[in-house]
């Protein structure tokens, strides 16, 4: 024990010396040789709090290091892709301006709800609006003008198909045409004109005579009663002649509107609307009407056009109903007002077996009056034959 204290006390004084010289290292060595077990323990202590020390320095150094760089490394690239980001921001910012300067999408909305709102308007009638395409009133009365006038092209020649010399003949053959066709009252009235010419001659006439004479136009003995009677009201109201007036006109037997506009469409040049059975089923399919009564349809038609029009319409409408507008198998496939009408497809389609449909001078057959006129026969038309012929 005393020699370990003589061996620390010279090396003490041995280091005491070199801490005046200013020598730190040999201080440094003189403490760590002092030969105590202490000196050793408090280093070891000193180096186990030191190491953990240091270790946990440098750990924390070392994530702290990275936890430094990856931000930097985030915000390096959160530069860049914010630089990048940004043009691709303004890409498509761009690209989406483009379009919209290109073709403006609420321009084009405003401009159709306008159209919309300016054709409302001009339907204000609500008949129309069971038509299929929801016609306006304008565009119903345009498309009714043109199928006429594109009628009058097919059939320049149209003209009242009965027999007649002098307005009497007229009303008389139009009363008969009741059930029947118009030539088979051609081929019957040259016998009852040429026994009776006269309204005196007929009012006095025997009725089983004209009776005989009607047969063949069916119906005949309430037709002879009808003739023999307006006959006796010609000659007791009106002199014998027959008047040009609507109002006299539906005051005779047998006559009604329909008859009396026949009368004076063609026998005084003053316009009418005839509204027969061809008439009616035409233009319920052209939707020009949705009535059934003739005066009602009379009264719908003759408001889509002008009345100067209305007999040369009613013969248009008619001839077409007669020849390719057929009540039960219409030749559509033939018809040259196809694209205008609404029922087309109702009857044959195919032009080869529509055309085999049709009828009178549009198939090359006879029409039916015995004595047409002139025009009808220049355009290719033939006179029908009389009764009992062929």
């Amino acid at each position: 024990m005393g020699e370990q204290g003589s061996d620390g006390g010279r090396k003490t004084a041995k280091a005491a010396k070199a801490a005046a010289v200013g020598a730190p290292d040999a201080a440094r060595e003189a403490a760590s040789a002092s030969g105590t077990r202490a000196a050793p323990a408090r280093k070891a202590a000193a180096g186990k709090k030191a190491a953990p020390g240091k270790k946990a320095a440098s750990a924390p150094a070392k994530k702290a290091a990275p936890a430094k760089k990856a931000p930097a490394a985030k915000k390096a690239p959160s530069k860049k892709a914010a630089a990048k980001k940004a043009p691709a921001k303004k890409a498509p910012a761009a690209k989406k301006a483009a379009p919209l300067k290109k073709a403006p999408a609420p321009k084009k909305q405003l401009v159709a709800p306008k159209k919309a709102t300016a054709s409302i308007p001009a339907a204000p009638a609500k008949t129309v609006a069971a038509h299929p395409r929801g016609e306006s009133r304008t565009a119903l009365v345009r498309r009714a003008r043109r199928i006429n006038r594109e009628l009058a092209e097919v059939y320049p020649y149209a003209h009242p198909e009965l027999d007649f010399d002098n307005p009497f003949q007229l009303v008389v053959a139009t009363v008969l045409s009741a059930q029947t066709t118009d030539l088979r009252v051609n081929q019957t009235t040259p016998a009852l004109f040429a026994k009776y010419p006269t309204p005196e001659d007929l009012a006095a006439a025997n009725p089983e005579e004209v009776e005989e004479i009607l047969r063949p136009t069916g119906f005949f003995r309430a037709k002879t009663k009808s003739v023999i009677g307006l006959s006796k009201a010609l000659v007791e109201q009106f002199g014998g002649e027959v008047p040009g007036r609507l109002e006299d006109l539906v005051k005779l037997p047998g006559v009604g509107r329909k008859t009396a506009f026949v009368v004076l469409g063609n026998a005084f040049g003053r316009p009418g609307i005839t509204v027969d059975t061809h008439f009616q089923r035409l233009v319920r399919r052209w939707k020009w009407t949705d009535e059934t009564d003739p005066d009602k349809i009379e009264a719908a038609v003759g408001a889509l056009f002008p009345k100067s029009d209305w007999t040369d319409l009613s013969h248009h409408v008619i001839w077409h109903g007669r020849r390719i507008c057929h009540a039960r198998k219409p030749a559509c496939g033939a018809c040259p007002i196809a694209p205008l009408c609404p029922a087309y497809g109702e009857g044959e389609t195919d032009p080869e077996k529509a055309t085999k449909l049709l009828k009178y001078e549009k198939a090359g057959q006879p029409g039916q009056r015995l004595k047409p006129p002139q025009a009808y026969l220049d355009a290719g038309g033939r006179a029908a034959p009389p009764l009992g012929a062929g």
